[in-house]
């Protein structure tokens, strides 16, 4: 199994504290907002596009970055 890179390692603390912080914002407007589906969708959707625009700017810069070595 190959190690991960510590950009990586970061990226997967950030996304999980992500996920649970978005988690808990979604699922305190389904419980506490009535007829708040609508109110839903932006959160979920940040909540997977967010760590994916991350992990591909930091791959991108990593990249980069080893391209000019």
């Amino acid at each position: 199994m190959k190690k991960l890179e510590l950009w990586q390692r970061l990226w997967l603390l950030f996304t999980v504290i992500w996920v649970v912080v978005s988690g808990l914002n979604v699922a305190t407007i389904l419980a506490l907002e009535e007829g708040a589906r609508g109110k839903v969708v932006a959160p979920l959707v940040l909540l997977f596009a967010v760590p994916a625009a991350v992990y591909l700017l930091a791959w991108v810069w990593v990249a980069w970055r080893d391209r000019r070595r």
